[in-house]
């Protein structure tokens, strides 16, 4: 079972899998420009109340990243560390969990630094440390003026990152039919996703109640002050918009300077999120199939046809391996985060309708985090863990029933499997959700840069203006932008980067509103 991450495709695409480890002691004691670095002996006030100088004081112990068997280590400018923070901030003195960082500090000297500027690539679920190097090259304009930091959030990756299956369950979970047609087809569907919760228990045990994006936001402002940051510099990506928006919430007098790019709708619960996507990657779809010259509604039946066909008779691909309905339906996902995925889907789907799964089969690998090998990352099981601790909404299979004419009319080819994700994707968890939808306003807060494009699938346009509305008057600041792909920030536009550039690098606020064509 698979749900379309709200994260970053290039991100996802770019993934190279670093390690942490110990070295030499960290050191930048020195204040930077407009005294946004304070000594790291004496952490700024307005932190997590409770928190023990034990963690707010702690030396961070910066060294070489390790590289792994699937990717080297990143460049010799890059320093990893571990964090120890609370495992349950209700009791800030009890047991603590290590958080994997990595950072790679200013360029341009200490005369010219503003601070660090800490990113989150989205998912939930995505390395940070892992992505954190590849994506230097998009914003290098910043990395003159700020030190770059990420992480991996608790659950991921090199942070008590939390495997609830194995490669072979996986593979086998692939087959089980996320749009089920019967009484059989259905009870495998929900017996999969009880098998799985049970299995995150098993391996993650106390940690399962303590990965909600709370928890990480709370985190995220530990960081700051051990990073000996006066306030919260930080770039948002996709899942990563609702963390900074929980930030903002909790910590609004830490703000310093937030850009949250392909915004999350934070007014949208479990149902409205799973609607939003499901028109989000048809409206993609559409413009997909008009650049082909194709009228979106008949291309779009076309392809509806083709999933049923492969419903009823999956197609054979490489490896001896099959392609479901479940894998067909993924790996044309992928394509959509980005307009320069659009050709590969056209070869894809081409050799669909041939009857020769392989193509679309690869990309459903890349997008579930599987290599040549058969070895499957732990990504979106991680995504599920989180997001299945923050969702406190849990719809039946009756209300899932109910509602599938409603998503099937938005989207013919993604509304079942959206529809029915609803149900299954937290059915029968062992922890209950923490909330309907977050909270994110934050009155007090400095202006919030909210950034969203009007292709985007994964995020549609529609929830940069409530992320700005609900941040409150004078904080929420919305700039659009029309374009296609997950993401504006990066994705070739001079307009967005130059606005983006100077909110972060000058403090430039842009007059709410602003729109990049």
């Amino acid at each position: 079972m698979t749900r379309f991450a709200r994260w970053t495709a290039t991100a996802a695409a770019a993934l190279l899998l670093a390690g942490c480890g110990g070295g030499s002691p960290a050191d930048g004691k020195s204040e930077g420009k407009n005294g946004d670095r304070a000594p790291s002996t004496a952490p700024p006030s307005g932190g997590s109340p409770g928190l023990p100088a034990s963690l707010t004081s702690q030396r961070l112990d910066w060294g070489r990243c390790k590289g792994t068997s699937d990717s080297p280590a990143p460049g010799s400018g890059w320093r990893c560390a571990t964090l120890r923070a609370p495992l349950d901030y209700a009791k800030p003195r009890g047991a603590t969990i290590g958080l994997a960082l990595i950072r790679s500090k200013a360029t341009g000297g200490q005369s010219k630094r503003i601070g660090s500027l800490l990113f989150n690539f989205g998912g939930p679920g995505g390395s940070g440390v892992s992505t954190m190097p590849w994506y230097e090259s998009i914003v290098g304009p910043l990395h003159e003026r700020y030190d770059l930091v990420s992480w991996d959030p608790r659950a991921v990756a090199a942070s008590e990152g939390v495997r609830c299956r194995g490669d072979k369950a996986i593979q086998a979970s692939e087959s089980v039919d996320a749009t089920p047609d019967d009484a059989a087809e259905e009870a495998a569907y929900l017996k999969d996703a009880t098998d799985f919760g049970k299995g995150c228990a098993k391996a993650a045990g106390k940690l399962l109640s303590h990965v909600s994006t709370t928890d990480t936001a709370r985190d995220m402002d530990l960081m700051r002050q051990v990073l000996g940051d006066r306030r919260m510099h930080y770039f948002g990506i996709s899942y990563g918009t609702e963390l900074g928006g929980v930030y903002a919430h909790l910590f609004p007098k830490n703000v310093g300077r937030l850009a949250l790019d392909a915004v999350v709708d934070p007014s949208a619960d479990t149902v409205g999120h799973a609607k939003n996507q499901t028109l989000g990657f048809q409206r993609a779809l559409d413009d997909y199939l008009k650049s082909t010259g194709q009228d979106p509604k008949q291309g779009s039946r076309k392809i509806a046809d083709l999933l049923k066909r492969i419903d009823a008779n999956p197609l054979p691909a490489s490896g001896g391996r099959e392609l479901s309905q479940t894998l067909a339906l993924t790996g044309i996902v992928l394509p959509l985060y980005s307009e320069a995925g659009w050709p590969g889907l056209t070869e894809a789907l081409k050799d669909a309708e041939d009857g020769d799964g392989s193509a679309l089969l690869k990309l459903a690998d890349d997008y579930n985090d599987r290599d040549a090998s058969g070895h499957y990352g732990t990504t979106t099981q991680s995504q599920r863990v989180i997001s299945c601790l923050d969702d406190k909404e849990r719809p039946t299979p009756e209300e899932t029933r109910k509602r599938l004419p409603e998503f099937e009319t938005i989207s013919p080819v993604f509304g079942a499997f959206m529809g029915w994700d609803t149900a299954g994707w937290c059915h029968d968890w062992p922890v209950a959700g923490q909330y309907d939808t977050p909270e994110v306003s934050a009155p007090g807060a400095a202006p919030v840069l909210v950034v969203g494009n009007t292709g985007d699938p994964a995020t549609p346009y529609e929830g940069a203006r409530r992320m700005a509305d609900e941040l409150g008057k004078g904080v929420g600041v919305e700039l659009t932008w029309k374009g296609e792909g997950h993401g504006a920030y990066g994705s070739g536009s001079d307009c967005v980067d130059s606005t983006v550039n100077s909110y972060l690098l000058d403090g430039t606020v842009p007059k709410d509103g602003k729109v990049c064509s």
